[in-house]
């Protein structure tokens, strides 16, 4: 069993991290969470009190806890770098929400110390266990497109009113929708030669922080991959879209982990996270004999607690690490060399 400790209490930790360790404290056993305000979510709090959790305003209380195998990091964006890099300093492994760093250099500083150290370090990208990108990734696996030429993705919501119009450039929406899908291209097709970027802030004009991005990755065998997020789309677009020699694939709907966690629908319930028939994407390829087949592809279940069933193989059982650290900086790379202020632009890597 490992001890983990929390830095952070608040929506990301009680949404995205916590309901899915309730299915693994066979694994996992919550020693300890730091959090600024003590009672903020006294219900919370106790149910994790009653299982023996020690709460505490100090990280100081989980830097000098010898008993503590991994802590999560689950504060605002512009504090990952610095957190993480004390607790790496004081020898601990740690797991950190992502975007894990504002810039290439703050994760290349990371990754060095994690090595130096021998320590785990791995940015919580839970979303390569989406429903609709396990279904991506078993697509591209069985070779239905044949040779892939073209994939697109988008994050969009319909969210007008302006939101932060100000501030570091983690705080848009390369860094916060943007690492999502750049890390889940990186995982299906690796490193790109060449990028190009335009980033906008739509929703408020003089704005500083982007709210609306696309960016083309470009690949080798004349492959290409869009992403796209805004926050001004009132008509739904395509989640994915992949072209090949042989097939295309097109999937309208996301995952539905996130609505059902919204709606307080908790993994563990009977059918959670699950796609509806009619939300299944749809398949069009040749088959071997050449006919042309047309067919919905039940999604894949998503299931973002399996990112903690890798921690936990790597850290007992020594497998290699869900994110590799070649992933994390071919990620930050990408994410860095957007610019706000001089797109649109091309980038070679």
């Amino acid at each position: 069993m490992l001890n983990i400790a929390y830095v952070g209490f608040g929506k990301s930790t009680n949404r995205y991290h916590l309901p899915y360790l309730k299915l693994r404290l066979d694994q996992f056993k919550v020693g300890r969470i730091v959090t600024p305000t003590l009672g903020k979510r006294p219900a919370d709090q106790a149910f994790w009190e009653a299982t023996g959790t020690i709460f505490s305003t100090d990280i100081a209380d989980i830097i000098n806890d010898e008993q503590i195998d991994l802590v999560v990091v689950v504060t605002p964006s512009a504090s990952h770098f610095s957190v993480t890099k004390q607790l790496l300093a004081a020898g601990k492994n740690v797991l950190v929400d992502k975007p894990m760093a504002a810039n290439l250099a703050e994760a290349q500083t990371l990754i060095e110390l994690a090595k130096a150290q021998h320590l785990f370090l791995m940015p919580y990208q839970s979303r390569r266990f989406d429903s609709d990108f396990l279904t991506v990734q078993h697509v591209l696996q069985q070779g239905y497109l044949g040779r892939l030429i073209d994939l697109e993705v988008h994050m969009d919501h319909y969210r007008p009113d302006a939101g932060v119009t100000s501030g570091p450039k983690i705080d848009g929406s390369l860094f916060g929708h943007g690492v999502h899908l750049v890390d889940q291209i990186v995982s299906l097709l690796g490193s790109p030669h060449a990028a190009t970027y335009d980033l906008r802030a739509a929703r408020e004009i003089g704005a500083t922080v982007d709210d609306q991005i696309e960016v083309n990755l470009f690949y080798d065998q004349a492959v290409k991959a869009t992403l796209q997020t805004t926050e001004l789309a009132m008509v739904q677009y395509p989640k994915w879209q992949l072209r090949g020699t042989k097939g295309t694939f097109i999937k309208y709907q996301v995952d539905e982990q996130e609505n059902d966690l919204k709606a307080g629908i908790m993994p563990g319930t009977a059918g959670f996270g699950l796609d509806a028939p009619q939300n299944f994407g749809q398949l069009v390829y040749l088959n071997q004999s050449g006919d042309r087949i047309e067919k919905h592809l039940p999604s894949l279940p998503g299931d973002y607690g399996r990112i903690y069933d890798s921690i936990f193989d790597t850290l007992t059982h020594g497998a290699p690490k869900l994110v590799s650290d070649e992933q994390m900086l071919t990620v930050m790379q990408i994410l860095s060399a957007g610019d706000l202020e001089n797109s649109p632009r091309v980038v070679k890597f």
